[in-house]
């Protein structure tokens, strides 16, 4: 598996920095991860969006999936789409609400809210427990603790595991996620304090703690706040889990 980040500011995009998105991709499948705030724009970057296979979105928060509307204007839009020689439903994998909030998210008033269905567009998958398959890969999403319904991914192939949280605070399911895999991309959203408030996010010392009871072979941070010192937050993972590593915009992993 690779994995790019496409952006990687937690809660809001930060200075020439997308909010949360990703690509993580096998045997040519592209799999979007998230597909917030300026996140189109950096997969215009390095491919083709019509190239992606499909999209997951962990929850409905607009860091994650604010530019699905742009993208659905792409593919809706365009000129010269690539069809039929390319699917033109693109599988989407989200919380159950998610055809009923995208479509609110996209429709510019009431009178239009009422009539705006994104079903020409997309073909949507509520995420479940059961395990499933997206392309190449076996992927588990489980419940996690945040103040919406989200998920965090457990992407399976080649004998590989990938681990993603998405957004949650400290919970037994985090266990569950991130035991063995080889790389888990945690957020940490900041440094660690007894007055943040529960259920939101991870601390940079909460991710590294996850990381090493779970095992893990490799540790990345995301999902950092524009206003939340980044060293500090590596600093506290790192000493829990040393080698821990926080993410670029940009960068490619090898799992």
């Amino acid at each position: 598996m690779r994995l790019t980040i496409l952006g990687c500011s937690g809660s809001i995009p930060g200075p020439n920095t997308a909010a949360s998105g990703y690509l993580v991709e096998a045997e040519g499948f592209l799999l979007g991860l998230e597909l917030g705030n300026g996140t189109l724009a950096q997969l215009q970057a390095v491919a083709d969006p019509f190239d992606l296979d499909a999209l997951v979105l962990t929850h409905l928060h607009p860091d994650h999936c604010a530019d699905v509307s742009a993208l659905t204007v792409l593919r809706r839009y365009h000129p010269a789409p690539p069809y039929p020689a390319r699917p033109r439903l693109l599988p989407l994998y989200a919380p159950p609400d998610a055809p009923t909030r995208l479509a609110n998210a996209y429709a510019p008033n009431e009178t239009e809210r009422a009539v705006t269905d994104l079903s020409d567009v997309y073909e949507f998958f509520p995420l479940r427990p059961e395990p499933f398959r997206i392309g190449p890969f076996d992927v588990v999403a489980v419940e996690v603790d945040h103040p919406t319904p989200a998920y965090g991914l457990r992407i399976s192939y080649g004998g590989r595991i990938l681990a993603f949280t998405g957004d949650t605070g400290p919970c037994t399911a985090l266990n569950e996620l991130a035991d063995g895999v080889d790389l888990l991309l945690a957020e940490a959203s900041w440094t660690d304090s007894a007055e943040r408030p529960a259920g939101v996010h991870l601390s940079g010392k909460q991710a590294g703690e996850l990381a090493r009871d779970a095992g893990v072979g490799r540790l990345l941070l995301t999902h950092i706040a524009p206003w939340t010192d980044a060293g500090a937050v590596l600093a506290e993972a790192s000493a829990e889990f040393p080698g821990a590593e926080v993410v670029k915009q940009g960068a490619v992993y090898d799992v």
